[in-house]
């Protein structure tokens, strides 16, 4: 009998590997679900491939275009949101800690959107709570398409149903949007300088999130969020009474932190709690970039 030996090359976010491999029980349920991934993945390779619905590429297609100029509304032609990128959430403070492989910016002097590195984008935006990356711009799209029509709704109802590709995008932003809190974002806005300017940028994420939830609700069929994994959004919603006062502690940290009144060694002061704060917040959210 022959025997066959997997070599899977394997990344994990260093956070993350004593929550994965820590104890055997854990390790072993973390590698099944890979192998089992991978297994699925692989079935091409000794039955034939199953062609894509057309119908639903071109739907998808739509979306994308849709969700990508709406998105891009916001981060390219919205003015002031790169000051609140910047100011209304703590990436500033994150390149300050000794993690990662990479800075969080290609060039330090230059703040526009394509020098900061995913890993900042991602993880300034969920230690802020708005999480915005993961779903903003599919709120849009989803109505977009829809347009009222109850065929409409029917047909992306029949793509969540039938096509797992779209199943698993809903699915993945479903968690983003449990994880966000707009009246936690919403304080975050006090951080900035331009506070018309910030409002206006805080108010077009607040409404693509509601849109979001709305539309993703909609098609899903489902009466809240995460409904279809009752135990891990208890588990998420377990962890909003120790994430929401961590948010209000950080909050203070960072306005001590960037006070410029203050002489740097008194600045200095809140620097290590403010850096605790954004570890803590982090291990609470399981996100990071």
């Amino acid at each position: 009998m022959k025997q066959y030996c997997l070599n899977l090359p394997a990344t994990e976010q260093g956070e993350v590997l004593s929550y994965k491999y820590s104890n055997q029980e854990t390790a072993v349920y973390e590698l099944t679900v890979g192998l089992t991934g991978l297994l699925k993945a692989s079935q091409n390779l000794i039955k034939e491939e199953q062609p894509e619905n057309e119908e639903y590429c071109q739907v998808m297609k739509e979306l994308a275009d849709t969700g990508e100029q709406h998105y891009r509304e916001l981060t390219d032609r919205t003015p002031g949101f790169l000051d609140y990128f910047y100011e209304a959430t703590p990436v500033s403070e994150i390149a300050l800690m000794n993690i990662g492989s990479r800075p969080s910016h290609r060039k330090k002097s230059d703040r526009s959107k394509t020098s900061v590195r995913a890993i900042g984008w991602v993880f300034g935006w969920a230690q802020s709570r708005h999480t915005m990356p993961a779903w903003y711009g599919i709120g849009t799209a989803l109505s977009k398409w829809a347009d009222n029509r109850p065929e409409r709704l029917e047909k992306l109802q029949e793509m969540y149903a039938k096509w797992p590709f779209f199943r698993a995008l809903l699915s993945n932003s479903q968690m983003a949007l449990f994880k966000a809190e707009m009246q936690i974002a919403q304080t975050y806005v006090s951080l900035c300088l331009e506070q018309d300017k910030a409002r206006n940028v805080y108010g077009m994420i607040r409404d693509e999130h509601t849109c979001t939830v709305r539309n993703v609700l909609s098609i899903a069929n489902l009466p809240y969020l995460m409904a279809e994994t009752p135990q891990l959004a208890v588990s998420l919603a377990r962890r909003n009474p120790y994430l929401d006062p961590l948010n209000q502690i950080q909050l203070m940290l960072l306005q001590r932190f960037r006070d410029e009144s203050a002489s740097d060694d008194e600045r200095d002061i809140w620097l290590d709690p403010l850096l605790r704060s954004i570890n803590a917040i982090a291990a609470g959210m399981r996100n990071t970039g």
